[in-house]
């Protein structure tokens, strides 16, 4: 029974003092943050793929070959989880190589067990040192020749795949998240051999019951496209591990990086194992999703979007001899004598009427209890009916889980592919977890969405968007509206066209977040004993060469434009008082006079009724609303408020 209460809690989340009711009501992220992940990159080492490209007339291309690149890549990826993922494990293991070593020679059985695997960084945590050892073999070409030697004989992906698992087993038994990244140019490694293709299928079957994700980053050669289907197919698996905080669904084959030179090809891979880095982790497993009257299915709830923030990991009191990590301890004072006050001494309460309204811990678990965590639809709507401001708070991406009901994948993807076809959308009572406040949520489906090298940006499922209550919504302001001249607007037409992103489309991974990069830079120069950069690389600063080389004339011309219908507004409103709203002339020049509407006189009920469905009530005068009032035999005295008031009560009344 406790097991059964315990599983909606946010998991990573210690007992604490055991208050229920103290568990905040907004979204609590500890989970998301707390899961971690192993990350090994097996790197081979071949001829071709130390080749470096064949010279280009491209300005600022870069001789690396295939392997070079795929070691910046980790490089880059170790510089950003060294400060961003401080508690996420990385490791390197280079296979091919004429040397041998693993893990220390005498934990290598004689250091033979794996011949021809080199494990450049073992897997762990990355510290400064491992960082900077990194960046002199990717820098020193010396170095970097005397170590990536090919081996003259063949090289066993079984081995291979075997050494990783033993990585794996060994240095992060108990990880949510393990994934191993093979970069290759080798599109089939046993030929010929069926024995050690047979035995290469069965090491990846293993790790794939170990709850390993293997992902393949292949690359092409100038003459050879790489063809998946003839190795990599039969050791990498479509369907993720049961684990809950392992990644919701595999992601789609990786488009094959080309040769043609060093730039496009490490631009290429940084993008791919970029996209692949960040584990996508559960926020809640096994949540019911109710569809009809017992009808219900088990679903994950995921964050795919979420604002970064620099976060403090540790206090550190710097006032003794060595620097030690500081503990914070909440205690409760009295105000007039200063004791402290035990946790049994304490009571909720609020404010009302100008008294304190206690409540017992258990009249506030009541109070705060709607049920127990789940998605119940409630009914289906058009999705046209979902308008652009009613989306609240971020939505959380559903996915279907068979751990809770079995074949709950089937009925999602029916429900989801039922509700996309029809243009629907399913409305739900959404209670996230334990004493979480309800709310009325729109159940949106989401097509996959991949991206320009075929990559999954956005997995196929379903959104899950909190809708507001009456309470939230707030009147708009009035606003006069000022239309521009059709030569105004044509004009500025032509300066959007021009000013316009590639495909029209926002691409958030184009533009980092200034204020966070400059945070990880300087953290990481001070780390690494670097130079602190002068000023940060914002990539949102506008381009203003280019700005003005695509659409400065169009700019200009719709300046000269504007100047024009503004001298000529001017002529035609002048003496007229700005922001005023002026009466149309007589026919003899003057100005008439502004005719009295109904709300001078008497009013109609279907004219009330219509005012008080767009809560213009008040627009009335008070002479119209009590004549309106004593027809209807309702107390018309008092002040415009408390008559509008009554009026108000009367149709909420009917």
């Amino acid at each position: 029974m406790a097991e059964e209460e315990n599983k909606w809690k946010a998991r990573g989340d210690g007992d604490g003092d055991g208050d229920e009711e103290d568990e905040d009501e907004e979204l609590d992220e500890t989970a998301f943050k707390s899961a971690k992940d192993a990350l090994l990159f097996a790197i081979e080492v071949s001829h071709s793929m130390l080749t470096a490209p064949p010279p280009t007339e491209i300005k600022k291309a870069e001789a690396d070959s295939p392997t070079s690149a795929a070691l910046k890549c980790a490089y880059s990826l170790m510089q950003q989880r060294i400060i961003s993922s401080p508690s996420d494990m990385m490791g390197i293991l280079l296979y091919g190589t004429e040397q041998t070593k693993f893990q220390g020679e005498e934990q290598a059985r004689g250091g033979l067990a794996y011949p021809h695997c080199y494990l450049l960084t073992d897997l762990d945590i990355p510290a400064a040192s491992d960082v900077k050892a990194l960046k002199s073999l990717v820098d020193d070409d010396e170095e970097f020749q005397k170590l990536l030697v090919p081996s003259r004989g063949p090289v066993s992906m079984a081995n291979v795949l075997f050494c990783a698992n033993q990585i794996f087993t060994t240095r992060a038994p108990n990880f949510a998240s393990r994934r191993l990244f093979i970069v290759t140019d080798n599109d089939d490694p046993h030929e010929k051999d069926k024995a050690l293709r047979a035995a290469a299928a069965v090491r990846a079957k293993d790790l794939y019951d170990l709850g390993v994700i293997i992902e393949l980053f292949p690359i092409s050669k100038l003459d050879h496209e790489f063809e998946r289907d003839r190795f990599y197919d039969d050791i990498i698996y479509n369907s993720s591990p049961a684990d809950i905080e392992a990644p919701a669904s595999t992601l789609w084959p990786i488009k094959a990086s080309s040769t043609v030179d060093g730039v496009s090809l490490l631009n290429s891979l940084l993008s791919s194992i970029n996209s692949r880095a960040a584990p996508r982790r559960a926020l809640f497993a096994n949540l019911p999703l109710e569809i009809g009257p017992g009808f219900k299915i088990s679903v994950k709830g995921y964050i795919i979007f979420k604002r970064q923030e620099p976060r403090r990991s540790c206090y550190v009191w710097l006032n003794g001899e060595v620097a030690q990590i500081a503990k914070g301890v909440t205690t409760q004072m009295s105000d007039d004598t200063a004791r402290t006050v035990e946790k049994g001494e304490i009571k909720k309460a609020y404010k009302f009427g100008g008294e304190q309204i206690a409540f017992t811990p258990e009249e506030v678990i009541s109070l705060r209890y709607f049920g127990d965590p789940g998605i119940r639809i409630i009914g289906f709507k058009p999705l046209a009916m979902l308008p652009i401001w009613a989306n609240l708070r971020p939505s959380t991406f559903i996915y279907p889980s068979e751990e809770g009901f079995v074949g709950s994948t089937r009925v999602f993807a029916a429900l989801q592919q039922k509700l996309l076809n029809d243009e629907k959308m399913g409305l739900a009572w959404f209670v996230p977890r334990k004493n979480a406040t309800p709310v009325i949520a729109a159940v949106v489906p989401g097509a996959e969405k991949l991206g320009e090298h075929g990559e999954q940006v956005i997995p196929p499922g379903m959104w899950i968007i909190p809708l507001p209550f009456a309470d939230d919504i707030r009147q708009n302001p009035e606003t006069s509206l000022i239309r521009a001249p059709e030569s105004l607007v044509d004009l500025m037409r032509n300066v959007i066209e021009h000013l316009r992103l590639p495909k029209a489309q926002y691409n958030p991974e184009r533009y980092p977040n200034p204020s966070l990069q400059w945070h990880y830079r300087i953290l990481q120069a001070m780390a690494l004993d670097e130079d602190i950069p002068e000023q940060p690389d914002d990539k949102t600063v506008p381009k203003y060469k280019q700005i003005h080389k695509r659409a400065g004339a169009y700019v200009v011309d719709w300046g000269i434009e504007l100047e024009e219908q503004y001298q000529a507004w001017v002529k035609e409103n002048r003496g007229a008082v700005i922001g005023a709203k002026r009466a149309a002339p007589g026919d003899d020049g003057s100005v008439l006079k502004k005719p009295k509407t109904s709300n001078a006189g008497t009013v109609d009920d279907n004219e009330m009724r219509a005012l008080f469905d767009k809560n213009n009530i008040s627009k009335l005068t008070v002479a119209a609303m009590r004549g309106w009032m004593d027809r209807k035999n309702l107390n018309s005295s008092g002040k415009k408020a408390e008559l509008v008031e009554r009026i108000e009560g009367f149709f909420e009344r009917k």
